[in-house]
């Protein structure tokens, strides 16, 4: 059985590994005053797109994900051909209507693929799933990587679905954002209230930075910790503990950033994290921030995704 995986451009795995293991990307689209771009997790394109934008204009940004129609165009003109059976790994439902606007597709195309396929000479079933990562940027690298890892043992579709719906129930996905006042002005411009004035100017005025955690799309804060390279230290320190204990549910663990990964390499604690993963074999993966990340939670963000447990920040 061929079978293909899909994820949206919110998915912070590196290019490089989108294309080796022949994911399928849902693009975002981007627009930023007069300037618009269709997130294909480039980093080079995506830094120059946000050359020079202003903070103020970053915050009124508009994201645009594939819409309906668009979701049921792309595998009726491709993936219904290309597989027999696809998962498509998308952001929490509760932060975007990617999930949404895939289900409601997935109806359609299971109506329309087998003309396509009778097309192509193909006259066995077609099957997709859409599952919600529960999670956002970092934290939904994990599902589409162990998808992945099942498909390359071979594994049949039962498992790495049930496999794939388990590491989405179990991943831990966790954020510092470099910019409150940014993070509550664009969370007021997309009618989320979340981020308080009071907590955005309290923040900004004592430098206290929030470490938010993300789990089943449910998204709060666990600590609150002075300085934004203190606030990373004890979040790297916190996952290295997690690696040591042998708490993680894959031998994965995921970072992205919101600017030049050469400046999160700098960041206390960074080394240790990854001669704890090298140490205990578990696989690092780092990516810029996608776009759609940048402009909705602020250029300078960190996160950071694993599975595992839930367990009390320490």
């Amino acid at each position: 059985m061929r079978i293909g995986l899909v994820v949206d451009s919110a998915c912070d795995l590196p290019l490089e590994y989108i294309q080796q293991h022949e994911l399928t990307l849902l693009p975002i689209t981007v627009r930023i005053g007069d300037a618009v771009l269709a997130d294909q997790r480039n980093e080079e394109a995506t830094l120059q797109f946000l050359e020079n934008k202003s903070q103020e204009l970053m915050a009124q940004a508009e994201t645009q994900p594939f819409t309906v129609q668009q979701v049921q165009d792309l595998f009726l003109r491709k993936l219904v051909i290309d597989y027999d059976y696809v998962f498509c790994m998308t952001i929490t439902k509760s932060r975007s209507p990617i999930f949404d606007n895939t289900q409601q597709a997935s109806f359609a195309i299971l109506n329309d693929y087998k003309g396509p396929r009778t097309a192509a000479g193909i006259n066995t079933p077609f099957a997709l799933r859409v599952i919600d990562t529960q999670s956002v940027f970092a934290g939904q690298a994990i599902s589409a990587v162990e998808a992945v890892r099942l498909r390359d043992a071979q594994e049949g579709a039962p498992k790495m679905r049930a496999r794939i719906e388990q590491v989405a129930l179990n991943t831990q996905s966790y954020m510092v954002p470099r910019d409150l006042n940014y993070l509550r002005a664009r969370t007021r411009h997309r009618g989320d209230r979340s981020v308080s004035l009071l907590s955005a100017t309290l923040g900004s005025a004592l430098d206290i930075k929030p470490v938010l955690h993300c789990n089943r799309g449910e998204t709060g804060p666990v600590a609150k910790v002075k300085g934004f390279d203190n606030a990373a230290e004890k979040l790297f320190t916190f996952a290295a503990r997690r690696v040591r204990d042998g708490k993680l549910l894959t031998p994965t663990l995921a970072l992205s950033y919101g600017g030049p990964l050469e400046d999160m390499r700098r960041l206390p604690g960074y080394a240790e994290l990854v001669e704890t993963c090298r140490t205990h074999r578990i696989e690092m993966f780092e990516s810029l921030m996608s776009l759609t990340g940048m402009v909705n939670v602020g250029k300078g963000s960190l996160t950071l995704g694993f599975a595992s447990d839930a367990a009390a920040w320490e």
